[in-house]
This record gives C-alpha cells, sequence and structure tokens, in this order.
C-alpha cells in the first residue's frame, strides 16, 4: 500500500528535480484543469466510447488504465498545488471528512 504523505513528499522531489514544481499556482491550475479535461475524455471512452477512425479500438483493460494514469496526473497537479499552499494531504482528507460528516451526518 502506497502512503499518500509519503507520496506527496516524493512527487514534489520528482517535479523539482524535473523542473516542473517551479511553476506558480496560477498557472499550476491550467495543468490541472487539462489534466482534468483529460480523465473526462478517458471517462467518456469507457462509458460511450469514442467514434473517431483515427483513433485505434482500446478494450475495457487499456481504457482502465488510460482513466487510472490521468486521475493520477490530476492527482500529482493537486498535491503539487496543497504543497505550495503549504497544505497537508492530511489536512485536506481529514478537514473535508470532517465538513462532509457536519453536513450530512448531523
Amino acid at each position: 500500500m502506497v502512503d499518500i504523505t509519503q507520496y506527496q513528499q516524493w512527487i514534489i522531489e520528482f517535479y523539482k528535480t524535473r523542473n516542473w514544481y517551479q511553476y506558480e499556482p496560477f498557472i499550476r491550475i491550467g495543468f490541472l484543469t487539462e489534466e482534468v479535461g483529460e480523465v473526462s475524455r478517458a471517462v467518456r471512452s469507457i462509458e460511450i466510447g469514442r467514434d473517431r477512425p483515427d483513433e485505434a479500438k482500446l478494450d475495457q483493460a487499456q481504457l482502465k488504465a488510460n482513466l487510472v494514469e490521468e486521475l493520477g496526473d490530476v492527482m500529482d497537479n493537486i498535491l503539487i498545488l496543497a504543497d505550495k499552499y503549504d497544505i497537508s494531504v492530511e489536512d485536506i482528507l481529514r478537514l473535508h471528512q470532517a465538513k462532509l460528516i457536519a453536513r450530512f451526518e448531523s
């Protein structure tokens, strides 16, 4: 099992060594938006397909693998944005869980 905190630290260092970390949050949000679009495309491909004769047909395993890849790209951008604002992934998860509990389980 991957520890999310360790992964966040690893991805930060990985981005720094590739000179990708330097981009400010305003630019990073553009990258995140691009990746969310790629998640949308991956889900569309799974759910309703893509009628594109110039694209190879992928089987369900390939489509799912593509979705996993794109979700990872989204997650990486979120983790980098969180770090840019000195927000730990634990804080994100804990506070979001508390919000949902307060909203729906009260």
